[in-house]
């Protein structure tokens, strides 16, 4: 299927999603949020796909909310009607069934930035800059930055970093555990590659199961998530792959998994 404002390539187990707006600095309004929707949930189908790969391009990766899309909203209803899609969008790549790497190159910013925190990894280059802008324009982050943002890079880093609204660079983001892997300017996309073909060597129930338990144990008290993760541990349990990954390890050959 053609898009108008994202373009998805394959290349070998990966699904590359590259947000295509560019004299719009990849800003994301809502032609781009449906087809987000619409190309992830086809990925999501396609057993040839082990990984996605989120990409903006050379030089930008989003910088966030199209504000001119938001001054036309109008009403608040309109408005919150927005930000709810846009929650849901991000909410969707946490239940993807396969790993989300984002590739960030260049700028990096308010729902840009929000939008790859709900990617499962992060790969950016140096030359890359971060920030949550809001306080600047007198909002507040509402597609999950408060929220996701302090889970990752810890509480006071958050405050510090919404309260100023500056940009901070990559390698301060790498420090505090924002982005993943660090790479040279121009790096960030062939990196992402890199895991997405060390992925599509693992049991794809695993990775599928991994996220789940590690999303959804996030939002439990401890005792409650180990519960749920012995769940899933039993449910995997008489999986086809589980039978092979142990059985080609025995072999000492590589396993087929299949997915089952």
């Amino acid at each position: 299927m053609s898009y108008r404002t994202i373009e998805i390539t394959k290349e070998g187990p990966a699904a590359i999603v590259l947000l295509n707006r560019p004299e719009k600095r990849n800003a994301i309004n809502f032609d781009m949020m449906h087809e987000l929707e619409d190309g992830l949930a086809a990925l999501n189908a396609d057993t040839d796909v082990s990984g996605v790969i989120i990409t903006g391009g050379d030089s930008v990766f989003s910088a966030g909310v199209d504000l001119n899309t938001a001054k036309e909203l109008g009403s608040p209803r309109k408005f919150t009607d927005y930000m709810s899609h846009w929650r849901r969008l991000n909410k969707s790549l946490e239940e993807h069934n396969k790993p989300i790497i984002a590739a960030i190159e260049g700028y990096c910013f308010t729902g840009g930035l929000e939008f790859a925190l709900a990617c499962d990894l992060r790969i950016a280059s140096k030359g890359a800059s971060f920030a949550i802008t809001s306080s600047k324009i007198g909002t507040v982050a509402g597609a999950g930055g408060t929220q996701r943002l302090p889970r990752i890079i810890g509480l006071s880093n958050a405050l510090e970093m919404m309260f100023s609204a500056d940009p901070f660079d990559a390698d301060y983001a790498y420090r505090v555990g924002l982005i993943n892997k660090l790479v040279a300017n121009g790096q960030a996309l062939s990196e992402a590659k890199k895991l997405a073909s060390l992925y599509a060597s693992r049991a794809p129930l695993s990775l599928r199961f991994v996220k789940r338990a590690v999303y959804a144990g996030m939002q439990m008290p401890l005792a409650e998530a180990i519960e749920f993760e012995g769940f899933m541990v039993n449910t995997i349990y008489n999986t086809s792959d589980k039978l092979e990954g142990i059985t080609s390890f025995l072999e000492k050959r590589p396993a087929k998994f299949r997915g089952e």
